[in-house]
């Protein structure tokens, strides 16, 4: 598998991942600087060699409006881990309104959170103290740096130091 490369504006902020292979033109073109590089891996072409880029800055600022990261079904199991809330359980997750639906509550990053079937029925149409239950960890809005971290966990752990104080709890 290609390993991917994370790209920061001049601020250090994330903006994209991208292929090797742009990061190397923005490299060339002098649009970029290297910040990191995937230690033992290089990129090679007929008459030279590369270090292989994990983390590159952009030489100037771009300003890019805020998009935000999109509340859907998968989003949100991704924020959670894949596990209940509640009881912790990865089997037969469904999504829960913490302040209910009928009690004026919203669809939103922070009202919403992962329950297993046999939780969300036990909780119903009551908040969680009224049914007694207790959340994990309350819901939040993640960020893309969030979501990048996570990756980076997984896949790229040079880029933790530049996401590490952009990532919420």
């Amino acid at each position: 598998m290609e390993k991917r490369v994370l790209v920061l504006n001049l601020d250090h902020s994330p903006v994209a991942v991208v292929s090797p292979q742009k990061a190397i033109v923005l490299l060339l073109l002098q649009k970029a600087n290297c910040l990191s590089v995937y230690e033992f891996l290089q990129i090679r072409t007929v008459s030279q060699s590369f270090d292989y880029p994990a983390v590159i800055c952009l030489n100037r600022y771009i300003n890019i409006p805020y998009r935000g990261v999109l509340l859907n079904r998968v989003n949100l199991f991704r924020r959670d881990r894949g596990e209940c809330q509640y009881c912790g359980s990865k089997k037969q997750l469904t999504i829960d309104h913490v302040v209910p639906r009928s009690k004026g509550g919203k669809s939103s990053w922070t009202n919403l959170t992962t329950a297993c079937h046999r939780c969300n029925v036990v909780k119903g149409d009551k908040s969680p103290e009224e049914s007694g239950m207790v959340l994990q960890t309350q819901p939040f809005k993640p960020s893309l740096a969030y979501f990048l971290a996570e990756y980076a966990e997984k896949q790229a752990e040079e880029w933790l130091p530049f996401l590490s104080a952009k990532v919420m709890p």
